[in-house]
């Protein structure tokens, strides 16, 4: 399957670090060669790179590697393909606007049978479950607030409720964000660190290199990073537990809920046991 790699901040920072590590694994530490793509938010706006090559072979991969974007919000994705071609239109994240803002969307996992009917309002343009995912996620949000925006805590609320649904079908971790806050939901495996002052030494798992983040920041830097598996072995990674979300802004998780995954489990291996239901707050 694929990985996932994001970053919530108080101010605005790069991910040359993470990334460097985070790409090895499209080629070097593992197998998840079957494109990418790197999101960094500046307001409601977004930069978006994709591209179908490896993460280790794309030039675009090398620039981003090099070059530091700053950013508060920033998603990315390397893919090992389980369903739809290794084409452009199939490389994460995912973009579309919403409320007058760009909203991003990467996916790990693997659905079956998962083919709602969409509004209309928002489309597939590649051949991906994840994609699809995105826009259902999408219509969920229009069809509970219309043209009003909400607050990111509603966001929450209803993603909380439609994420679990999905998962029914098969894996689905993924990230999403709207440049104001980042959304993360996990089924099966995802960690995360905070990192503030004072700030530490750290060192790569999947490269020989290390950083002395107290050297480069100031003490209103706080970053939180979100990824499939950790990415440094000096520092202490929260694992997500199955079926929780975490909603992270200002480079901290603000909110936290639980869904029964043992129930899930249940009506997945017994469809007439399946409900639409909330998630369990905690």
């Amino acid at each position: 399957m694929c990985q996932l790699l994001g970053m919530n901040c108080a101010t605005p920072t790069d991910i040359t670090f993470s990334f460097r590590g985070f790409s090895q694994r499209a080629g070097v530490t593992s197998d998840h060669c079957d494109g990418f793509g790197i999101a960094f938010f500046e307001h409601k706006a977004c930069r978006l790179f994709v591209d179908n090559q490896s993460a280790v072979e794309s030039p675009i991969a090398d620039l981003i590697r090099n070059y530091p974007i700053k950013s508060r919000n920033v998603i990315a994705h390397i893919r090992k393909a389980t369903q739809g071609k290794i084409t452009l239109e199939n490389s994460h994240p995912f973009m579309r606007e919403l409320w007058g803002r760009h909203w991003i969307f990467a996916h790990n996992g693997d659905l079956h049978g998962f083919q709602p009917q969409l509004s209309g309002h928002f489309t597939p343009v590649g051949n991906t479950d994840s994609e699809y995912a995105f826009c259902f996620l999408l219509d969920q949000l229009v069809e509970r607030f219309g043209y009003q925006e909400p607050s990111i805590q509603d966001v929450f609320q209803v993603l909380q409720e439609v994420a679990p649904q999905i998962a029914e079908h098969g894996t689905f971790n993924f990230c999403l964000s709207n440049g104001q806050a980042l959304w993360s939901y996990a089924t099966t495996k995802l960690h995360w660190i905070v990192r503030e002052y004072p700030f530490q030494h750290a060192q790569l798992i999947d490269l020989d290199v290390e950083v002395d983040f107290s050297e480069v920041t100031t003490p209103e830097d706080r970053v939180a990073v979100i990824t499939t598996e950790p990415l440094t072995q000096n520092e202490q990674w929260t694992a997500f537990r199955a079926g929780e979300m975490i909603l992270f802004q200002q480079g901290r998780p603000i909110l936290h809920a639980m869904t029964t995954v043992q129930r899930l489990i249940r009506e997945a291996q017994d469809p007439s046991l399946r409900r639409i239901s909330k998630a369990d707050l905690y």
